[in-house]
């Protein structure tokens, strides 16, 4: 069962990648990624393990997390891989890296809310001492190429008004909230990235992520889309918190890794785009699509009080930039993404 799984994940890298050729700078390189064993890092896995195999490019990477033994018991298809040498290692006590390392794309700290709720002394900690321990590390890297900062959404504040959030959009910014941590420590990661990239010339791309959806997300992380899924699947009533006419976007997650392979050769120093997908959808409409998906007919309910009903949020990049300056495309519209992630769960055990 878990083999049909892994195929059709080979499958979906086949149709994102498309063309390799583009890629061919990459030949003989080594990455590391921070923060490896999660959902950006498997997909990264996955992606250069479809590279690997079908251009014989021979990269190296390295995936360098706090928690190697899960990774293995999880994805054992990816920690066997001999291009792939995990590193157990908080990113905030790097000293120094392998010196053949090409390429870095830090992508360490979690995007679970109830963490940086339940510990934002800790979430400040680590995102500046994460981000600027693998910048310090990063200068002494002899052959290295380029530095993809995978930031957030969040750093742009709250949009009621705008259909779609460009990268140089201003929100309402709410500091007297702890739900301003994650935000507040993205923006201090940031500009750790400037600062090293005015004051020792690294070479740093920043990236700003929107929602995902995809094979190697948990179910049950506190994002409607996972939670809807669930329900569907469980044939349990669908839940949605607030109103539901909140506005999101989901980019699939093979999508997502190449875009972000690509940023390494086409991503110019200095810039920041936003990735995701432009594909927007209310939460209501959501959950009806997820039902359809499953040929369902389960409950859809509204959880929300006065203050919750009258609150509206838009979630959806402007994804315009990375596509023009990167030549990507999304390959997985809505619907495919939505599928293909019901039938990976149903498979992967």
């Amino acid at each position: 069962m878990k083999l049909v799984a892994n195929n059709l994940i080979f499958e979906d890298c086949k149709k994102s990648c498309g063309d390799i050729k583009s890629l061919s700078e990459l030949k003989g390189n080594s990455i590391l990624v921070t923060g490896g064993t999660g959902f950006v890092g498997k997909w990264i896995s996955e992606i250069i393990n479809y590279i690997n195999k079908t251009g014989d490019y021979n990269i190296k990477l390295y995936l360098l997390a706090r928690d190697i033994v899960k990774f293995q018991r999880q994805v054992p298809h990816l920690a066997d891989l001999p291009f792939i040498s995990l590193i157990e290692q908080d990113a905030g006590n790097i000293h120094q890296l392998p010196i053949d390392i090409n390429y870095i794309i830090h992508a360490a700290g979690s995007p679970d809310n109830r963490e940086h709720v339940s510990q934002p002394l800790k979430i400040i900690e680590s995102f500046y001492k994460g981000t600027s321990a693998v910048l310090e590390a990063a200068t002494r890297l002899p052959n290295l190429k380029k530095i993809i900062h995978i930031s957030s959404h969040k750093v742009y504040g709250k949009n009621e008004f705008e259909k779609s959030i460009n990268e140089s959009f201003s929100g309402k910014i709410e500091n007297n909230k702890l739900d301003s941590i994650y935000a507040e420590s993205k923006r201090i990661a940031e500009s750790l990235c400037l600062v090293y990239r005015n004051n020792f010339r690294l070479p740093i791309v920043t990236l700003r992520p929107f929602a995902f959806i995809g094979p190697y997300q948990d179910l049950d992380k506190p994002w409607a889309i996972n939670n809807f899924i669930r329900d569907a699947i469980l044939g349990v009533p669908i839940r949605i918190l607030g109103n539901g006419l909140s506005v999101r976007s989901y980019l699939y997650g093979s999508d997502m890794g190449y875009w972000i392979i690509k940023s390494l050769l086409e991503g110019e120093a200095g810039e920041v785009y936003n990735i995701g997908s432009a594909e927007a959808i209310s939460l209501n409409n959501l959950a009806k699509k997820i039902n359809n998906s499953l040929d369902s007919n389960n409950e859809i309910l509204n959880k929300s009080s006065k203050d919750v009903y009258t609150d509206l949020s838009v979630i959806v990049p402007d994804n315009s930039k990375i596509i023009k300056h990167l030549r990507v495309s999304q390959n997985f519209n809505l619907d495919d993404s939505i599928s293909r992630t019901i039938v990976w769960n149903k498979f992967k055990k």
